[in-house]
Order: C-alpha cells, then structure tokens, then sequence
C-alpha cells in the first residue's frame, strides 16, 4: 500500500474510534433527529391540510404536544404516587399472605411424602422448617453491624441521584437539539450533505428522504398499535375490576414502544395492584396480558407494521440486542427507529449502491461507469454461461 493510502486507512481507523467513544452523544443526537423528524412531520400535515404557514403549523404542533403531555403526566402522576404508597403500606400485608399461600402448598407437598399422611404433622414439619430458616437468616443479617451496611447503601442513594441527574440532563439536551433542528432544518440538512463527495449528494439526499417517509411510517404504526394496546388493556382490566385501570393502560399503551420486551414490564405494575388486594385476580390479570401480547404480536404488529414499515420479528430482536448492548437502555428503547434507519441504508447504500451494480471483476478498471455498461454486461452474462456449460 502507497503512503496516502495507510494514511487514509488509519484516518477510517481514527474516526472510527472517535464515533464508538461518542456513541451515547451520537444516540442523543439521533433520538433528536427522530423526534424533529415526527414532529416537522406533523407539522407538515397541518400545513398541507389547513393552507397554514410553517411557522404556524410548527407552533400549533408544539402546543398540541406539551399540552397533551401536561394533561398525561397530570393523569399519571397522582395516581401512581398514591398507589406507590399503597403497595408500601400493603406490602407487609400482601407478604404475609405470600407467606400463607406458600406455606399451604408447602404442606400439600410434604402430606405427598411417607409419614406425614395427617395434616398437623405435615403443619408441624413445614412451621418448623420455616421458623429455622428465618432464624437462619436473622443470624446472618446480624454478622454484620449497621455501620458497615451504611456505606453501601449511601453509595446506592449517590449512584440513583446521579444516573437520575444524567438522565434529566439529557432528557433536557435531547429537546433542545429537537427545538433547533425545527427552527431549520433544510439548513441542518445541507450541511450534513456537504461532508460528503460532490458525486453523491444527491443520491444521499434521496436516501435522507427515504429515512424520514420511513421514521414517520414507523410512527403513524407504533401510534397505532400502542392505541390498541392501550384500548384492549383499559377494557380487560375494567372487567376484571383493577384499581387503576385507565393509568395501567396508558402505561401499556407507552410500554408498547419496546417490543418483545414493553409488554412483559407493563403487566408488572397492575399484577402487583390485584397481588395485595385480591390474590387470584393476578393470574387473570396475567392471562389477559398474555393474550393481549399474543394478538399484538401475530395480528396486530403484522397487520399494521407491515403495511408501514416490513421489519422481520427476528432481525427486530437481534436490532435490540446489539443497540441495547452498545447503548444500554436507551439504545434498547430507540432500537426499532435505529433499525428503521439501519434498513433503509442497508436497501439504498450496501445493496441498491453497491451489490446490485457489482459487475464482472473486470468492471473495476472502467471506474468511469456510473451504470451497468451494456456491452461489458453480455459479455459478462456469455462468459458466465460458457462456463457453466
């Protein structure tokens, strides 16, 4: 290799590096592009629809938006600080019947063994047994003193209040990135296209286009589907009679942005309500659950999504795994978009740009040939056909 040619190799390498140790700022600036993409998306259909001006339309969009969030986190908020407490309180309570519950399989089980026939043996063998084990473990608690546990749970209390901080801190850049992309994004967008060759400027601003027909796609469908979701929680849980059962929905219908793994979290909080007041309520609530998960994922998703955006199930999985352990929990939460992008650059760049033009080995010494030539082409095709037979 010639000197400008190491030299270009160890730029890539050098760049490369730079990226992967800025990839959490690169995330927050992509979750900013996402959501000004959504947003200008909107405000482009209030401007089309209604023969407004951007700027209108862009001011009613962010109005709509904050007074719709304002009205959620005030439908939320309250409720779940009150029930919190509640499932504080209770939980002593809803422990002790825990406690009941399995100790009366416990004897179920023990009264199956030779010479516990009776159930006041089988009683005594089980109290027994349970009594030493909280003995057991009392003991142990008492190895070690108050002051040495301390430290580690003041560590705790610094390390939430700080990934807390963090969190707050990006929440607040992630919206301020978002507010200045959509005061001009033409101006954003054409910068970003003259860091690249003169020659494919064009084809990369019709590959831009794609990704945002693709994210506003994706949106409409997640909307969709997370409103479904929300409106088959709401209705199953008043049938059953849980507390909450408009708040548990909302919070299914938000849950339902991470696939595979949202709808499983979004059962946790109603089954722990029902645990503590009524225990048999919590496998109904998880049979419903499941089922709305199952309608979700092999009629719903498919329906919706593939009209929108065709994301293979498999690949959306392996899209989480890979960007949740590159990026951690927000690259678990912004993985679908993630993989809407990723997809379309695979289809435009790797195989529209590159694999459907790759030609005979001999092409490469013409790189003067945008297209396929149609003389090399036969030629190529006969070649290949001489060889085969």
């Amino acid at each position: 290799m010639r000197l400008g040619q190491w030299l270009g190799f160890t730029g890539i390498l050098a760049a490369a590096y730079i990226l992967w140790q800025l990839r959490q700022v690169m995330l927050l600036l992509f979750a900013a592009v996402v959501l000004a993409v959504i947003i200008n998306h909107l405000a482009r259909q209030l401007q089309q629809r209604l023969r407004w001006s951007r700027r209108l339309s862009l001011t009613v969009t962010l109005l709509g938006l904050t007074v719709v969030g304002g009205l959620l986190v005030a439908l939320l908020m309250p409720p779940l600080l009150v029930q919190f407490q509640d499932l504080l309180e209770l939980a002593p309570q809803g422990f002790a019947k825990l406690l009941d519950w399995v100790e009366e399989r416990l004897v179920d089980i023990v009264q199956l063994l030779p010479g516990f026939s009776d159930d006041r043996s089988a009683r005594l063998f089980v109290d027994s047994a349970i009594r030493d084990l909280i003995q057991s473990f009392g003991d142990r608690r008492n190895w070690t003193s108050f002051s040495q546990q301390l430290g580690p749970l003041a560590r705790n209390f610094l390390s939430v209040f700080n990934n807390t901080v963090v969190a707050a801190a990006q929440l607040l850049l992630i919206v301020v990135l978002t507010l200045m992309m959509l005061s001009n994004p033409q101006s954003y967008r054409q910068t970003f296209l003259r860091l690249l060759p003169s020659f494919y400027r064009r084809r990369a601003d019709e590959i831009l286009n794609a990704c945002e027909i693709s994210l506003s796609d994706w949106f409409l469908g997640i909307l969709i589907s997370s409103s479904a979701i929300a409106l088959f929680s709401w209705v199953g849980l008043m049938i059953l009679g849980v507390k909450l059962a408009l708040v548990n929905a909302i919070i299914a219908g938000f849950l339902n942005l991470i696939p595979n793994l949202g709808p499983t979290l979004s059962a946790v909080f109603p089954i722990s309500v029902v645990l503590l007041d009524e225990p048999w309520k919590a496998w109904a609530v998880l049979v419903l659950y499941i089922i709305i998960q199952q309608l979700e994922s092999y009629w719903l998703t498919p329906t919706i999504m593939a009209r929108q955006v065709s994301l293979l199930p498999a690949l959306t999985l392996i899209a989480q795994i890979v960007f949740a352990s590159i990026f951690g929990l927000a690259g678990l939460i912004l993985a679908l978009p993630l993989a809407v992008v990723a997809k379309v650059f695979f289809e435009q760049v790797l195989i529209h740009d590159v694999l459907d033009r790759w030609q005979h080995l001999h092409y490469f010494k013409h790189p003067e040939w945008i297209g396929p030539h149609p003389e090399s082409e036969q030629a190529a095709i006969a070649e290949a056909e001489e060889e085969t037979f």
